[in-house]
């Protein structure tokens, strides 16, 4: 929050900073003497200026709404911005199942116009962008030092005028402690109430040495350490309750144990003559069997369900009963941050920022598809196909099994950030400057530990039969099996980021309403990303992991130049005009500029109407430019063309996990957008607070690949992108990065404060920050008709149509209470082929917290999150691997109890 209140007697002016709402708690700012007024610097703006409100909305989440929440990290923080939308979460990535790209990778949404629009800043500078390649271009949540965090301002309108491309949604600005001395030791425990996982530790050491106003120095610094544990479904009772086999058949697995036989048509013509059954009770008929069927597959994880994936004559895994809903993790990070007064009105300032994170990801055993000769199948020693001679095709079926034998599939993510930043401020020749130079690296190392496994061994082993696909192996088997791991580092990524920027800004000249301020600025940057698999998985020799082949590494590198101005012209005491104007330029990609233009009017004490208008666009990011071609896996989606061939075809039978082939392209181009907000902030008496903006963006020119689902219901369009085999079953997806069609998606944030009312109880307080998104289109290419996903899941997200989180604070001498609300409204779910259209419920979530200080230097606080354990509503969705709920915005753990206590050595 602004620690500076303006200088003339305004009510809503000195009322701004308590409009600036991000969460569901809030406190009002400290404020210095009007002896001590200092001009300070806030996100959107480069000029200094003693009033904190300005022609753009602000809002702000201040140390004491952390501490009240219990959260512990920057992405739980901004999983309660009302005016996020489908962030990427810790959930979000195990949902994947260790198949998909950027595993780890925690990232902010504003506005749910992705990750890659989001800007995120420490302390006003970039941090280097999470290094894996993939769809999302952004910061690592991970990499931010919570512990640290003063404040954390967000910018709800495009900036890209100040602070480049990637602003288009806005900018979320943390900001570090600046002058700290003393000592501070704090500690958390939270444990889950229905027990087995899910529980966090966590433990923070703050110092600081130096009193910069006495002795010209001040250090700080900062080490946080915390630990999560896993959580299994199996220790979830509303995954029970979810009845996914009853509810969503098709989105399990036909990969069992005992396996499935996948015989051709002509085997299967053979068996059917000779009377085969599987199931104890008809004659097979269709192209999965199991002969384990009749004696119910060998439960609980593998089913007879006709209605499965596995259908009538086969099995089908229940990959939902047991797999992880939550990754253990342990993060820690690094801070720390030295000013020192050179003299003359200058200072020295360094920044040093480490953080890691290491991600335990286990999921489902392994799966192959070896082809075994019929008299290695018990079942069909028997059968006429067992007298066919030796080296026949006919002898050789397919068998669809899942290596239970070989253990759980199991990778290690390691993240780490670094951040170095060294520079001065001051004054000089009535300027105020300030440049710094910035070092930052991203390294993401991901590494297999177990049930990854040699390909050839494991497929040699099954067709020599020391393997077993239907039964307990032998000990040669399993000896195999422990031969065949394969562990150690598959992928690493590196992504650099050196920069120089500099800035000035100065009162030019005195106006009616104040000085005519000018502020001048630019930057130099250099972007590296280097990519790398091992040599194993380079030669696709690893089961369970995709190869991009030999030619896989890269390493690509980029300029980036800008330079901006920005005038503050306060024309009246009422009125003033904020304009900034930036022109940057992206090797290759070439440059634009980006204009701002802001209206701030103040016609009465008690009412401040303000509005802006831009443009703004989006440069490529290297993996959108360069990143060789990655095989991929969709998610389980029907296909039409299957489910129209037979009359009895159901989307069970038409189902799968379809093969993709993602493309980049040299050839794309930036994004452009534009947008406009306007809004009224008011206070009809001191302590009661109303602001409303609306706010409109549209982006032209999107980089963008097309769904695996909007592919599938528009074959007359996209048919060419899906390759088929000669029997026409689905082969391979073709997902190709092009510039196609324009989004559209406007709003209103909502935010109201009532603070300082005094009760023969306590003192109470009541906030309320809302955004009611208005639409939310999107074009799938140029021309085409514009699709909805304003409370509709629309391939890989929602934007809830109404999103908000409340809260009441108590509180009476040492003691406080805080009672909070976040709420996400229900949508329509997305559309399956083939399956009744279905709404996903509403999801709210209440919290409670308490704190007591003790004395002076020791608080104690206890809470409870998700005090009603609230469980994830029933979703279809088929976009993460995770069935039966959205993993991205909701929290399995269910209800969570926590302690924390914090000593402070002054």
């Amino acid at each position: 929050m602004i620690a500076a209140r303006p200088s003339r007697p305004s009510r809503i002016a000195s009322a701004a900073a308590l409009l600036m709402l991000a969460g569901p708690l809030q406190v009002q700012a400290q404020t210095p003497p009007p002896d001590k007024l200092e001009r300070v610097e806030i996100t959107g703006s480069a000029i200094k200026r003693i009033e904190g409100e300005t022609a753009l909305p602000v809002q702000v989440i201040t140390r004491a709404e952390i501490d009240k929440a219990g959260v512990t990290t920057a992405a739980e923080l901004l999983a309660r911005v009302s005016a996020s939308a489908n962030n990427l979460t810790d959930g979000g990535s195990v949902a994947y199942g260790g198949f998909r790209d950027q595993m780890g990778f925690n990232a902010a949404n504003l506005r749910g116009l992705g990750v890659s629009s989001t800007l995120v800043l420490l302390n006003g500078r970039r941090v280097a962008n999470f290094a894996s390649p993939g769809d999302a271009a952004g910061v690592d949540l991970n990499s931010i030092p919570a512990a640290a965090l003063q404040r954390v301002e967000i910018l709800l309108d495009g900036a890209s005028s100040l602070y480049g491309s990637d602003a288009i949604g806005g900018v979320i600005n943390f900001i570090t402690r600046k002058d700290f001395s003393g000592v501070e030791v704090s500690a958390l425990a939270g444990n889950t109430t229905e027990g087995g996982g899910g529980n966090k530790r966590s433990a923070t050491l703050a110092g600081g040495y130096g009193d910069y106003a006495r002795d010209g120095f001040n250090l700080f610094g900062v080490l946080d350490v915390q630990k999560a544990t896993s959580l299994n479904a199996s220790r979830r009772k509303f995954i029970k309750d979810l009845d996914i086999p009853g509810r969503l058949p098709d989105l399990l697995s036909s990969y069992t144990f005992p396996g499935n036989l996948r015989p051709t048509s002509a085997q299967r013509d053979i068996l059917i003559s000779e009377g085969f059954k599987t199931n104890g009770k008809t004659v097979i008929d269709s192209r999965t069997i199991n002969p384990a069927a009749a004696s119910g597959c060998n439960p609980p994880a593998n089913l007879y369900l006709p209605a499965g994936i596995g259908g009538v004559d086969g099995c089908t895994f229940d990959y939902m009963r047991d797999i992880e809903l939550y990754p253990e993790s342990t993060k820690g990070s690094m801070f720390g941050r030295g000013v020192f007064n050179l003299g003359g009105g200058h200072q020295l300032f360094a920044e040093v920022s480490l953080a890691r994170a290491k991600t335990l990801y286990t999921g489902t055993p392994n799966r192959v598809d070896p082809d075994i000769d019929v008299g290695l199948i018990p079942a069909l020693k028997g059968s006429s196909l067992n007298q066919l001679p030796a080296g026949d095709e006919d002898r050789l079926m397919t068998v669809r099994t899942r290596l239970t034998e070989a253990g759980l599939r199991t990778s290690e993510l390691l993240s780490t950030t670094n951040r170095f930043v060294l520079g001065t401020n001051g004054v000089l020749s009535g300027w105020d400057y300030e440049w710094a130079l910035n070092h930052s690296t991203s390294t993401v190392s991901d590494r297999d530990r177990l049930g990854y496994l040699n390909e050839q061994m494991v497929l040699d082993g099954f067709a020599n039969g020391t393997l077993n696909p239907f039964g307990p192996s032998s000990a040669a088997g399993l000896a195999l099996y422990e031969k065949a791991q394969i562990r150690g580092e598959v992928r690493r990524a590196t992504g650099t980021m050196d920069s120089l920027d500099f800035k000035m800004s100065k009162a030019l000249m005195p106006l009616a309403g104040g000085d005519l301020a000018l502020a001048l600025g630019g930057e130099l940057r250099r972007e590296k990303q280097n990519y790398h698999q091992s040599d194993a998985l380079k030669q696709d020799l690893i089961l369970g992991e995709t190869s991009q082949g030999p030619d896989s590494d890269f390493g690509k590198s980029r300029k980036v130049n800008a330079v901006f101005g920005e005038i503050s012209a306060p024309i009246t005491k009422q009125l003033e005009l904020q304009a900034a104007l930036r022109y940057e330029h992206y090797q290759v990609s070439g440059g634009a500029a980006s204009p701002k233009l802001g209206l701030k009017y103040v016609p009465m004490p008690e009412l401040l109407l303000r509005a802006s208008v831009g443009r703004g666009f989006r440069a490529p990011s290297l993996t959108d430019l360069y990143r060789p071609l990655t095989e991929g896996s969709s998610a389980t989606l029907v296909d039409p063309v299957c489910l129209a061939a037979d009359p009895s075809n159901t989307p069970t039978d038409c189902s799968e996990g379809w093969i993709t082939y993602n493309y980049s392209n040299a050839k794309l181009k930036p994004e452009k957008s534009r947008q406009y907000s306007a809004g009224v902030v008011f206070e009809p008496r001191r302590g009661v607070n109303l602001n409303l903006d609306y706010w409109n963006i549209e982006k032209t020119n999107l980089i963008s690949t097309l769904g695996v689902d909007v592919i599938l219901s528009n074959l007359a369009k996209y048919g060419s992108l899906v390759h088929r085999d000669a029997d026409d079953a689905i082969d391979h997806i073709d997902l190709v990065k092009e510039n196609r069609g324009k989004q559209k998606i406007s709003g209103l944030d909502i935010g109201a404060s009532l603070t300082g009312l005094k009760t023969g109880v306590g003192q109470f307080g009541l906030r309320l920050n809302g955004t009611l998104t208005l639409r939310s289109l999107q074009q799938t290419g140029d021309g085409d008709p514009y699709v909805s996903n304003l409370n509709v899941f629309i391939n890989d997200g929602v934007v809830q149509r109404w999103r908000h989180t409340v809260s009441v604070d108590w509180e009476s001498g040492p003691f406080g209470l805080t009672l909070s609300n976040s709420y996400l409204q229900g949508y329509n779910d997305q559309h399956i082929i083939g399956k009744p259209d279905i709404k996903v419920a509403a999801y709210s979530l209440w919290n409670l917290s308490g704190a007591w200080e003790a004395t002076k230097a020791l608080t104690l606080r206890a809470g409870v999150q998700n005090l009603f354990d609230k469980a994830p509503p029933f979703s279809q969705q088929a976009w993460f691997f995770l069935s039966g709920y959205d993993p991205s915005y909701t929290d399995p753990r269910g209800r969570y109890a926590y302690v924390s206590a914090k000593y402070s050595f002054r």
